[in-house]
């Protein structure tokens, strides 16, 4: 694994991504920050060296360089998932790769189920604390001391001053915004009623297939993380009906609007 983070770090150095600050991760439907962005540097994730490739749709599959608010961030635009018959390493693998790019911060979004009945399709949820129902650990085998300690402290997974900075942002700015807990779950099928009622009793807030892993090695990398979910519909197990890819996009396109401005407030003032 070494070698392949080193190779790929120098890839990337070679092509000028020398000094970025902010490491962003865009989720499902949610691509949008990217026209954000004074881009200078975009490389298909193919053409870099042990990059898995994204799968998904709604997952443009790029490494964005470039200049957010005056700073200088990586940005994901599409990720890696567990149900796409990736391994935790390769899901995580670029979360490595930003830390040896000097990255210290990670920013990460995702496009979530509500399982909280106060909240509302197309809203924003400031994730506090997560639950790993994710098959697997990205830390499971030998361990690397040169990326982190054996045994990672997780008591507090997301900054707490950075969550803090994101509640002011919204205030400031009108957003409303919730903050629970995010519950990962293998996918790629949707809950069932019965999976509902047991992930609002072991409670969480939302329920995703990504982000757990990501944040996991970021941790382990003593990176600092702010992550929003974007509420795209309920899942409420009484009221349950079928779900359309369509109708969570489209609640993810409305919702993004105020990511993007969360997420741009938020590295304005880091």
């Amino acid at each position: 694994m070494l070698e392949k983070i080193q190779q790929t770090t120098e890839y990337l150095i070679n092509k000028g991504i020398t000094d970025a600050q902010i490491g962003i991760i865009l989720g499902t439907g949610l691509g949008g920050l990217v026209n954000h962005i004074a881009i200078e540097i975009s490389i298909d994730y193919s053409d870099i060296p042990n990059f898995p490739e994204a799968t998904v749709e709604s997952h443009s599959g790029k490494l964005i360089y470039g200049k957010l608010e005056g700073k200088t961030v990586l940005v994901m635009s599409g990720r890696f998932h567990y149900y796409e018959g990736y391994h935790m390493d390769e899901i995580t693998f670029p979360i490595r790769v930003m830390k040896m790019l000097g990255i210290h911060t990670l920013f990460v979004s995702n496009a979530c189920g509500g399982i909280n009945p106060l909240f509302k399709p197309a809203s924003l949820m400031i994730i506090d604390d997560q639950i790993n129902m994710i098959p697997g650990n990205p830390l499971v085998g030998k361990n690397h001391d040169k990326l982190g300690p054996r045994f990672v402290d997780m008591s507090e997974p997301y900054d707490g001053e950075l969550i803090t900075k994101m509640e002011l942002i919204a205030e400031k700015l009108g957003i409303e915004i919730n903050k629970g807990v995010y519950v990962a779950w293998i996918g790629p099928s949707l809950e069932t009623r019965a999976e509902y009622r047991f992930i609002k009793i072991m409670g969480a807030d939302v329920v995703g297939m990504s982000t757990v892993p990501e944040v996991i090695v970021a941790n382990h990398m003593g990176m600092r993380v702010a992550a929003v979910s974007v509420v795209t519909d309920l899942c409420d197990p009484d009221n349950l009906k079928p779900v359309k890819i369509e109708d969570l996009l489209e609640n993810a396109a409305i919702a993004e609007k105020d990511l993007i401005k969360l997420f741009s407030e938020l590295a304005k003032e880091l």
